[in-house]
């Protein structure tokens, strides 16, 4: 199995979001844990579906469950629950500068057009 990327911490706040729980009416879904892994995984890798690991289960099965939820709003809802407590410890600031080129800063240059040579001398 992979290396888990949700804390306990993390997952009890977002267990209650999910869709297809034993307390929900209908259908019951499988471990939704082991979805958001594998949704986690697309997302930190930027794979496509198919090139999903077996050990999440099937590609499709995992993308249509996470399409149903992505309708319904569940990735938002599960977002806003985490994000109450943020945790800091990976922030990260940019310091790089990146000059521009001054053909990018509207400098003035580039070709001209110019009399031709015999034109001139006329």
């Amino acid at each position: 199995m992979a290396r888990r990327v949700l804390t306990d911490s993390q997952w009890a706040l977002m267990e209650r979001h999910c869709l297809g729980k034993k307390s929900d009416p209908g259908r019951t879904g499988g471990d939704g844990r082991l979805f958001m892994e594998a949704v986690l995984w697309i997302a930190r890798t930027g794979s496509p579906w198919r090139d999903l690991p077996e050990e999440f289960g099937g590609w499709n099965t995992v993308f249509k469950r996470f399409r149903y939820w992505a309708e319904r709003g569940v990735f938002e809802r599960m977002f806003e629950a985490v994000s109450e407590e943020a945790d800091m410890e990976y922030a990260m600031i940019d310091g790089t500068i990146v000059k521009v080129h001054r053909h990018g800063q509207s400098a003035k240059g580039g070709l001209a057009i110019r009399p031709s040579g015999a034109r001139a001398a006329a």
